[in-house]
């Protein structure tokens, strides 16, 4: 960092290590208290009240930790290697002088950024382009902001680094001032926010759920973290209807995940009924039965024809649309077939497509996955329009940190959507 200092904000005299030290076995202290109450309490995690309190105690910690690094920083000065997932390791530095067109980072910049620290800084112009498309123009804007009008900077953008993965950063920076008051530089400190914000959208999920009765369990948002199915991260959720008239129990379509055999083979699969208010144990009911075809090894283009069978013995309606997808993690491949269903969406390097059909009407096909593609399966309108609506959200799932972000992303965007009322969708991203 340069010695300049910014006009609107004159050097002061750090306090001394006496100080910094007594903050520091404050705020262990205090870390540890929580950390106690936090085992000493009973809370239930299948209690949504249980799953929110133990959320926040999460969050509490996260920042306690993160104070006590920073405290720990400004007591040792910057450390040469940090810890192995040391929340000291996710804040860096950098100044970008404006009259020499030369940039200098910290070593944790660099690895915040997933970039060779032997590597050249970024300029302020080549900076964009670790950001995700989408968050481009707010960077761009806090940096204009800054140099014209010498606003400080304090925002948020993701980026992406070289491996792929997504990260959310905070930046936090003012433009240095030379002696003639003309900009002359722009210094800024980089935090890697990533697990803060989970925990915070933890808290706010946990929060929200008290708010709301449970839905029953083949509709609303839902992971399938304990279900721990080879290769995939999932997610899934059930549209609400367009009018809040009716019951909201009575849903005419499911999704589910399960094992495909006795292998690693996983299951995927969402559909509809023919009358859009089947009774509420309708979905799970049909659940079962497709779970149990599943486990005796019944391949997805036989499915449809064994669902229909058994159905015909029940009093629900016939199933109107769906698709059944095998995914094997050891090989990548992916066999499917649909009923009259919406073909499988697949998402792949910020764009999508829809994978080549059945041959036949009763047909499987076959694609190759790649670690990092997203597979989208959904009930509702076949109209092409529709497709190409979906297809168009490619670059803001490609930010997507999780399954559960992609489910959101897509849900909010068909929200209230003609041809989407109690429409479904789950979403499987292929997984290193």
């Amino acid at each position: 960092m340069s010695s300049h200092l910014s006009a609107d904000h004159p050097a002061t005299q750090p306090p001394g290590p006496g100080s910094v030290e007594a903050l520091i076995s404050q705020a262990r202290r205090l870390r540890g208290d929580v950390d106690a109450v936090r085992r000493d309490s009973q809370d239930d995690a299948t209690d949504p009240r249980g799953r929110w309190q133990r959320a926040l105690y999460d969050l509490a910690l996260h920042q306690l930790t993160d104070l006590d690094a920073h405290l720990a920083q400004l007591r040792d000065g910057p450390a040469p290697a940090p810890r192995a997932g040391s929340l000291l390791s996710r804040v860096g530095s950098a100044e970008w002088n404006l009259l020499t067109d030369e940039a200098e980072w910290s070593g944790e910049l660099f690895r915040i950024l997933g970039r060779d620290p032997a590597s050249v800084p970024l300029s302020l112009d080549e900076l964009p382009s670790l950001v995700l498309t989408e968050d481009r123009p707010k960077l761009t804007a806090m940096v204009t902001d800054c140099l014209v009008d010498g606003r400080p900077i304090d925002g948020e953008f993701r980026v992406v680094r070289p491996d792929g993965t997504v990260r959310t950063v905070h930046m936090m920076g003012e433009p240095v001032l030379d002696t003639d008051g003309s900009t002359a530089s722009m210094w800024a400190v980089l935090r890697d926010v990533s697990e803060l914000r989970r925990s915070q959208r933890a808290v706010s999920e946990t929060r929200d759920s008290l708010r709301r009765p449970p839905p029953p369990p083949w509709h609303g948002l839902l992971r399938f973290p304990e279900e721990g199915r080879p290769g995939l991260d999932l997610a899934a959720a059930h549209l609400p209807p367009a009018s809040a008239t009716g019951p909201r129990s009575r849903y005419g379509g499911w999704y589910d995940a399960c094992p495909l055999g006795t292998g690693d083979e996983t299951l995927l699969s969402v559909g509809e009924f023919g009358h859009p208010e089947t009774e509420a144990h309708g979905p799970g009911v049909l659940i079962g039965a497709l779970r149990g075809l599943a486990l005796a090894g019944t391949r997805p283009e036989r499915l449809g024809d064994r669902l229909a069978e058994l159905l015909r013995a029940t009093a629900l309606p016939p199933v109107r649309g769906a698709v059944y997808c095998g995914y094997r993690p050891d090989t990548h491949m992916l066999t499917w077939a649909h009923a009259a269903g919406p073909a499988p969406l697949l998402f792949r390097g910020g764009t999508g497509r829809g994978p080549a059909g059945p041959d036949g009407p009763s047909g499987q096909a076959e694609a190759i996955l790649e670690a990092g593609d997203l597979l989208l399966l959904h009930t509702g309108t076949l109209e092409p329009a529709a497709v190409e609506h979906l297809l168009a959200l490619a670059p803001r799932l490609a930010g997507a940190h999780c399954a559960q972000d992609a489910v959101r992303i897509v849900t909010r965007e068909l929200d209230g959507s003609p041809g989407f009322e109690h429409a479904c969708v789950l979403v499987a991203r292929v997984t290193r």
